[in-house]
């Protein structure tokens, strides 16, 4: 069959010539966006576009806002659109940098030679489909009318809640814990897995609040650490940690490197690719160099985790803050990205994606994690089937420690690559899952090792079959 297969394509194609590669590399250096190009910042200088106080100071919270920098290069009925979307189905308030909003329909500057569309209709049909835009400013039209949200989505899909050892420290892996130090970001993603906790409240979500005062509840994490030998590996993340105050961040990471079984830190911050102002910021690169040299003599890895999910995001000034991490001497740079449809959940969006982070700004590719399942997500979640053939796509362009494991973060068992499934029925969508430890809430259940938990795909990709189950099934 596979000889019949070949002969028949080589017949399809001109006589000696190569068949062609489903994705051919090229090496991309797109320049930074001119920002200039939109009416609100056409007198913004390089050195206001450089501040981190600027880009914080000028962040776009609202749809009038955003009007203010876009004007009419977008339509009226797109502000309309974003505004009943934060009235009636936003789980997170709306907060973007300029330096993200400048990485949306960036014309010539995404490294393609594409013109800038004209504003009106071309324009507003580009900001529609940016894929930047998809997750960062969601409007009410990209949402589901029949399944916006999943029957058994819920606010904390993870319950990293239910295994805290103390406010704030999830402990659900034997050797790692979460160290969610606090609540808010500099910007906020509209997939957001902590939107029960983090940011603003919106129309639709009442936000949890932390019982303790800050101070206290990382004395409390510190203590927890200290009196647990078998926790290696901490996560320090919110939230992001861009929004300590540096010398709040230096204090708790020194707290953890003097903890003899913590070997592994690892600093949590979307900034990096949103506000890479911020880690540019000479008290911040100076007091990552202090901890780097304290990490390194007491032979700790000390490495920084980003969320990138886009080649678009990849500029020159987060390669810039990149480097200075590493010049400071962090020891790895990773991605952790989301794997969300309409936005990277294509082949050649996550080689574009991956080869950008290593050829431009030297992260490392590492997870792409599936959409948990919270409310109003599931327009941007993919089902595991299509998952899988995604990882199957990817393999063998990258470098084996570069090729990111795509992974579904399952309810009370953690991450497991998508090859990994138990069991798994397409049709109504559910996909059943074993681990090989306990969590915290499951240190005397004897059956915790035996037993299947299951994760569901977005109802919307399933057969007619598997949709009808549901309408029928609803809990």
């Amino acid at each position: 069959m596979s000889e019949t297969l070949t002969r028949g394509v080589d017949s399809a194609r001109p006589s000696g010539s190569p068949a062609p590669q489903p994705y051919r590399y090229r090496r991309v250096q797109a320049p930074e966006p001119d920002w200039r190009r939109l009416p609100g910042w056409r007198d913004v200088t390089e050195q206001q576009w450089r501040s981190a106080q600027w880009q914080r100071a000028h962040c776009v919270k609202t749809p009038a806002q955003l009007r203010a920098v876009l004007g009419d290069l977008v339509d009226g009925e797109f502000y309309a659109d974003l505004a009943r979307d934060h009235a009636e189905h936003a789980t997170m308030s709306m907060l973007v940098p300029p330096h993200m909003i400048n990485t949306m329909v960036p014309g010539t500057g995404d490294g393609t030679g594409g013109p800038l569309p004209a504003g009106g209709p071309a324009f507003t049909a580009a900001f529609y489909a940016d894929p930047v835009r998809r997750y960062m400013l969601p409007v009410a039209s990209d949402r589901l009318a029949r399944w916006p949200s999943h029957p058994l989505a819920s606010r904390d899909s993870l319950h990293e809640q239910e295994m805290w050892a103390v406010e704030g420290l999830t402990h659900r892996y034997p050797t790692k814990v979460l160290a969610e130090l606090l609540s808010t970001c500099p910007q906020y993603c509209g997939h957001c897995t902590r939107m029960d906790l983090v940011g603003n409240s919106t129309p639709a979500v009442a936000k949890l609040r932390f019982d303790l005062r800050p101070a206290d509840r990382m004395d409390r994490m510190l203590a927890y650490l200290r009196s647990s030998p078998q926790v290696r590996d901490v996560v320090v993340s919110g939230g992001d940690v861009a929004n300590l105050p540096w010398r709040v961040l230096e204090s708790f990471v020194t707290g953890l490197l003097e903890i003899e079984n913590i070997r592994d830190v690892r600093l949590a911050t979307k900034a990096l690719m949103g506000l890479p102002q911020h880690w540019l910021q000479p008290d911040v690169v100076e007091g990552v160099g202090r901890l780097a040299r304290t990490a390194r003599s007491r032979g700790v890895s000390l490495a920084v985790h980003t969320h990138v999910n886009h080649a678009r995001s990849v500029t020159p000034l987060v390669a810039e803050a990149t480097a200075a991490l590493l010049d400071a001497g962090v020891r790895d740079v990773r991605n952790q990205g989301v794997l969300l449809r309409g936005v990277n959940d294509d082949v050649h969006a996550l080689l574009d994606l991956s080869f950008a982070l290593q050829d431009q700004a030297m992260i490392t590719p590492y997870y792409l994690y599936l959409c948990d399942m919270i409310p109003n997500s599931e327009h941007w979640r993919v089902p595991v089937a299509r998952a899988q053939e995604l990882q199957h796509g990817i393999m063998g362009y990258l470098p084996g420690f570069a090729t990111p494991r795509i992974v579904c973060d399952v309810p009370f068992v953690g991450k497991r690559w998508v090859h990994q499934v138990h069991s798994y029925d397409p049709v109504r969508g559910i996909s059943g899952w074993t681990k090989n430890y306990r969590t915290s809430l499951e240190a005397d259940d004897p059956q915790a090792l035996d037993r299947v938990y299951h994760y569901y795909d977005p109802i919307d990709t399933l057969p007619e079959e598997g949709r009808a189950w549901w309408s029928t099934h609803t809990p």
